[in-house]
């Protein structure tokens, strides 16, 4: 394994706790996967592919939804599904993007969630991602704008007559002005953390709500277990807080070089940044132990 660069030093990354031969790869796209550009580099895109023909599935799991996968779609190979919307969806992006599972967030729990992030952190703005697509408040800023949203509050978007109104729900977003970004999601998880779960991904004061129990994770261990495939033979990579779970559940999990402080604490390995190729990194490294163990290749540390 290369060492990892970190502010300047050179360290080795931390030995990730499963030594089991890895059958699936699960990696975030931005900050991860994607360079700061939102691009997929030829390195990457090399590694990627050279995975897929060792044997080693790859998938993308994501805060995104399905609508802007099309950056990574036509790097998915075999079986083409990704996870979606933190768990929430999975998707077929052979299919253009087709809904294959959706965890919904349930409209009456979504209401109880604004209701009580609006006493709790007054100026709270929301959002509704639907299956359909985003709908949002007046106050809330709308950094992709969406030519078929919807401008009226959380409880009309919710349970009044708007485009997409009988779509399933896959998170609410929930978003503050002036607070911390880790206090807004302390603050929040006190508050309604028994009704969903609470995550972020933004540098800014974005928290991302879910049904209760819906994660990364807990999506991509279904899948695996539909696979066959256990959480030892798992090799995951991400850089921000709705990265924990999965990191944690991997039998390798590797946060990147540019990881969020507690990301980098739940990880049991690290690599580079996502503008140095850090995906990239491992992924050699696990063809090659693949390659070898087949007894195409040498063994290369």
């Amino acid at each position: 394994m290369r060492s990892v660069r970190n502010n300047g030093a050179v360290t080795s990354p931390r030995s990730p706790h499963s030594s089991a031969p890895a059958r699936l790869i699960a990696t975030d796209l931005d900050g991860t996967l994607l360079r700061d550009d939102k691009s997929v580099s030829e390195r990457t895109v090399a590694a990627l592919a050279a995975a897929e023909q060792a044997g080693i599935e790859v998938f993308f799991v994501t805060g995104r939804p399905a609508r802007w996968m099309d950056v990574v779609s036509e790097h998915v190979h075999g079986h083409g599904l990704a996870i979606c919307a933190n768990g929430a969806a999975v998707v077929d992006l052979h299919a253009g993007g087709t809904f294959l599972e959706v965890r919904p967030l349930e409209r009456p729990v979504a209401l109880a969630v604004v209701r009580a992030l609006r006493a709790a952190a007054p100026g709270t703005s929301f959002a509704v991602e639907l299956t359909t697509g985003i709908h949002y408040e007046p106050q809330y800023p709308p950094f992709f704008l969406d030519p078929g949203a919807t401008v009226a509050t959380a409880e009309k978007l919710l349970f009044e007559e708007t485009p997409g109104a009988a779509a399933p729900v896959l998170k609410l977003l929930a978003q503050h002005p002036e607070l911390d970004p880790d206090a807004f999601l302390a603050v929040a998880r006190e508050t309604a953390g028994d009704r969903a779960s609470f995550t972020r991904s933004s540098p800014t004061a974005l928290i991302e709500i879910s049904a209760l129990g819906v994660s990364k994770a807990s999506t991509l261990a279904r899948c695996c277990a539909e696979r066959g495939i256990t959480a030892e033979e798992v090799v995951a990579f991400g850089d921000m807080p709705n990265d924990i779970e999965m990191l944690s559940w991997a039998g390798r999990g590797y946060a990147m070089g540019n990881a969020h402080p507690e990301v980098i604490a739940a990880a049991s390995g690290r690599t580079v940044g996502n503008n140095e190729d850090g995906v990239a990194v491992v992924i050699e490294q696990l063809v090659t132990e693949a390659l070898a163990a087949a007894g195409n290749g040498p063994a290369q540390g």
